[in-house]
């Protein structure tokens, strides 16, 4: 039983790794052509989708779609993160307690 859930932690942290890297090369790639035209905003906007429509979209329609692209990306790479570090912490849990 401590074998597998061993495993299973390494091929999590694995998958966690290359998440991060294949994120890290789309969300570049788009914030590269964000940062060249100069589209700024916070973090705020990034996690609150409502206020990106608001308050940063109709400043930079021309980037609408890239804005767009990259917070996606971002909220996506987030949310996965947080699933992959939680099994991580259960399966610890678990095998700690065999």
């Amino acid at each position: 039983m401590s074998t597998i859930l061993i495993s299973l932690i390494i091929g999590i942290f694995i998958a966690l790794f290359f998440l991060n890297v294949y994120f890290r090369v789309k969300v570049l790639k788009v914030y590269k052509i964000l940062v060249q035209n100069r589209v700024q905003f916070d973090s705020s906007h990034i996690l609150n989708k409502s206020k990106l429509e608001a308050e940063i979209l109709p400043k930079y329609p021309a980037f609408r779609n890239e804005i767009l692209t990259f917070t996606g990306h971002i909220r996506k790479s987030l949310s996965i993160a947080v699933v992959l570090v939680l099994l991580i912490t259960i399966a610890g849990f678990i095998l700690k307690q065999v």
